[in-house]
């Protein structure tokens, strides 16, 4: 048996937040009882693992850019305990062959890497996959992240087929037609590259019909990666109505604006792109009064010579398992705009909530899953420290406030700062 002692125990699932003892044994989290190890804890806060419900783990097809256990690793790093990897690998994860690779591979991960099924067929938008046998073959939900399903009447139908199995669907919103494959927001940095920008459009039409069919249907559709203020207001008032919409979006839209692509190149390029200070005050405005349910990374790892790329050439993306606490507390916590509890309830409660998920919480009998951090302690990003196989981030070099110290995943200890450089 295990006892953590000292350490400010918040947990909004259960309603904790105070200084109290956590025992943990054989995997779970377990009544007080005679501890055979005890871990002192005092000034730092414990809560339950990170849940991230968007990364890309680029496994199968992609592992020189990251794969399923060096992603796992990163993210224990990084707090998070419970990881959903996107379908957009090659061959696309809208197979059982495809997910039986992965969750075979995730078996021997040091935290829980669940996977999403593709929506269509290879992520083309026309023909729906199979959703009863990738549900079957263990996908938590259906996406075609990274490929907008342009066709209304092929998401309506994918709507109405996963409300018949209680799946959910996250949407990447954004018109194909509008984005195309440009680089940055279509604003002042665009006019100042002379680059033809991704316009805020795009993102907000797509936002707008998944709320609608998501009202006609009755399906629950997940709105991924929110990035711009009136996405914020869409999602916002279908909420007053009662749609059935749920809603993400990453620290990168509420820590960095536009400008950052002049300062850091492709680095910064993402999709969707990073946008005004207006955007990213609406971003933070819409996570303190509720409208948008959690965040998540959007972790998006590529190889140096891709991102050495001239900015219209390279992919877009970044990394982010290892940094999204910090960002968070740094931008958040220590501005004064979000107690502790509010950021694990976006970061860890909310996120397993919404996708019916047996975690993020801390109570007897749970998997124990846990993430103690010092929420004051200041580094600064260094590439070499990271534990994704990528460095495509722009938080390089940057100081940032609250740092992971250990990560247990169902028990085990699976990342110890104390040891990290």
């Amino acid at each position: 048996m295990l006892k953590i002692t000292g350490a400010r125990v918040i947990d909004p699932a259960c309603g904790l937040d105070g200084v109290s003892d956590i025992f943990i044994g054989g995997g779970v989290f377990a009544l007080p009882g005679a501890a055979s190890e005890i871990i002192a804890a005092p000034g730092l806060v414990a809560a339950p693992g990170l849940v991230d419900l968007h990364v890309h783990l680029r496994d199968p097809g992609f592992e020189y850019k990251e794969d399923i256990l060096s992603g796992a690793r990163a993210a224990a790093a990084g707090g998070i305990t419970t990881a959903l990897c996107m379908p957009n690998t090659n061959p696309v994860t809208d197979s059982p062959e495809t997910l039986s690779y992965i969750l075979k591979k995730a078996a021997a991960a040091p935290i829980n890497i669940l996977p999403y099924g593709a929506a269509t067929l290879g992520q083309r938008g026309r023909e729906l996959t199979d959703f009863a046998s990738l549900k079957a073959c263990g996908a938590v939900a259906l996406s075609d992240d990274g490929s907008p399903i342009t066709s209304a009447a092929v998401m309506r139908a994918a709507l109405t087929g996963a409300k018949k199995l209680g799946m959910i669907i996250s949407s990447h919103c954004e018109d194909a037609e509008l984005a195309q494959n440009f680089a940055v927001n279509e604003g002042a940095v665009s006019k100042k590259l002379a680059l033809p920008g991704r316009p805020a459009i795009a993102e907000e039409l797509m936002v707008a019909r998944e709320i609608m069919l998501a009202e006609d249907t009755g399906a629950h559709v997940h709105i991924a990666h929110v990035s711009t203020a009136k996405s914020a207001e869409l999602i916002r008032a279908a909420k007053s109505r009662g749609a059935p919409v749920t809603a993400e979006t990453c620290p990168q839209y509420y820590t960095l604006t536009e400008d950052e692509i002049l300062l850091r190149g492709a680095f910064a390029r993402v999709n969707p792109p990073l946008r005004t200070q207006r955007d990213v005050e609406a971003i933070i405005a819409a996570l303190l009064d509720g409208t948008l349910d959690a965040i998540v990374t959007d972790h998006a790892p590529h190889s140096p010579e891709e991102k050495s790329r001239p900015l219209a050439d390279a992919p877009s993306g970044m990394i982010g398992l290892e940094t999204s606490l910090a960002a968070t507390l740094t931008t958040l916590y220590h501005t004064g705009k979000l107690d502790l509890s509010g950021i694990i309830r976006l970061m860890s409660a909310n996120p397993a909530k919404i996708f019916g998920l047996p975690c993020g919480k801390i109570s007897a009998g749970q998997s124990a899953d846990l993430v103690l951090f010092d929420p004051n302690a200041e580094w600064t990003v260094r590439a070499e420290d990271f534990q994704s196989k990528s460095r495509n981030s722009p938080f390089i070099g940057k100081t940032l406030r609250g740092k992971v110290v250990m990560t247990f995943s169902r028990g085990t200890l699976v990342y110890d700062g104390r040891k990290a450089r």
